[in-house]
């Protein structure tokens, strides 16, 4: 057929490589020690923490059953109206927060924090089997989302009633600071569980979500005010690290920056593939959430302000106007929509700078009509959500001007 292009299969997704004692020995002799030291700790904790469950369920039966899984974070508001938070509703559900912290100091993820107070001997990660998995995880959400919900209920709580969830905030906050690597990056889990969970996380905004807790502990205001200054300035020190492994991932190519990826290596900051749908490449979405928190700092440095423009002039780049992605009877499709948003497709090439596809047999495509059914209507290939930076940039670039 005349001018018709037929889809392709482009390569094939490589998933990231876990952090292990081999690859740090590949890794600059300057860098190693620190690398082994954070390998070590992580599997002392994870240890620790099993051990910790299996001293609780000695004598138990049956085990009790995991909490049910669901949408955590609509069960911890953080938009209610202050006095909301001094409210007996929100005091369960800062114990059930308090009652499921794992002993490392975080949370797991998909969990309803308005159920009931843990029991002994119940896994700490809802809705799984006995598999030990996102057992401290700040995927979706998970543990940032707790901590701010905890500090918005110790500000309703100043007298000894709300020492109990000071102390495990303060408890989370440490877990952070300790999983944080090296390089200034997280993994999506820690301690960490191999595969693409020991990557430096971006997707789903992790690292962005992050971010925003360590500023406001650090500026240790409002619903922070309790926090102690050694560990606001723990907080300041580890997010400058943060700002610093967001500057050293942004993507080079043929010598400009551009953009980030979902997840990169965890040594060599290059942008990798997670699941088997998920290819390395830059994304949209977590780069523009990379640069509403690039663009929240007071006093950028020239190298954050050349950041911000570079990763905003990519966005503009790539925006697709006149089309919509909607559902088209039982299928989802591009449709010519003069009327639709500013679109982006979640993930571009490092080669070509095209969007790419992914499905669960590791093939990348070059047209979403070419991946399964299952997986075109199951991920979200096209978005509208990078438009906020721009917007964002449109006032902040007058004032840091290139």
């Amino acid at each position: 057929m005349p001018g018709f292009v037929q889809a392709e299969v482009i390569g094939t997704t490589v998933p990231a490589l876990p952090l292990t004692a081999e690859r740090i020995a590949e890794a600059p002799e300057a860098s190693r020690t620190a690398w082994a030291d954070y390998l070590a700790w992580s599997k002392a904790q994870s240890l620790a923490d099993q051990a910790v469950l299996t001293a609780e369920r000695m004598g138990l039966s049956p085990l009790p059953a995991p909490a049910p899984g669901g949408d955590g974070a609509k069960t911890m508001p953080l938009n209610r109206e202050t006095a909301w938070y001094a409210s007996p509703e929100a005091r369960h559900v800062a114990d059930v927060i308090v009652s499921f912290q794992t002993p490392a100091g975080g949370w797991g993820k998909n969990a309803p924090r308005d159920g009931a107070i843990r029991q002994r001997g119940q896994s700490w990660v809802a809705g799984k089997d006995e598999a030990w998995h996102y057992v401290g995880t700040f995927d979706n959400g998970a543990t940032t989302t707790e901590l701010q919900f905890l500090a918005r209920v110790a500000a309703q709580a100043p007298g000894a009633e709300g020492d109990s969830y000071r102390a495990s905030f303060l408890r989370g906050v440490a877990y952070v600071l300790w999983a944080q690597y090296p390089n200034g990056g997280w993994p999506q889990v820690w301690p960490l569980e191999g595969g693409y969970h020991d990557a430096v996380t971006f997707n789903d905004n992790t690292l962005s979500d992050i971010v925003a807790v360590l500023h406001l502990t650090a500026a240790g205001q409002g619903d922070y005010a309790f926090v102690p200054p050694a560990v606001r300035d723990q907080a300041a020190e580890a997010l400058d690290r943060a700002i610093a492994v967001i500057l050293a991932s942004q993507v080079r190519i043929e010598g400009r920056l551009t953009a980030w990826g979902q997840q990169h290596d965890t040594l060599t900051l290059r942008p990798v593939g997670a699941r088997n749908f998920e290819p390395a490449s830059l994304s949209s979405s977590e780069s523009a959430g990379l640069l509403l928190e690039l663009m929240k700092i007071e006093q950028p440095a020239p190298a954050v302000v050349a950041s911000v423009h570079a990763g905003a002039a990519w966005l503009k780049s790539k925006a697709m106007t006149g089309v919509a992605w909607v559902r088209v009877g039982n299928d989802k499709a591009l449709v010519p929509d003069a009327q639709a948003k500013p679109l982006w497709a979640r993930y571009y090439s490092l080669e070509t700078g095209q969007p790419i596809f992914g499905d669960r047999d590791l093939t990348i495509h070059d047209d979403v009509a070419g991946i399964s059914t299952e997986r075109r209507n199951g991920y979200a290939w096209y978005g509208t959500s990078p438009q906020k930076a721009l917007d964002v940039y449109a006032e902040w670039g007058q004032k840091h001007p290139q």
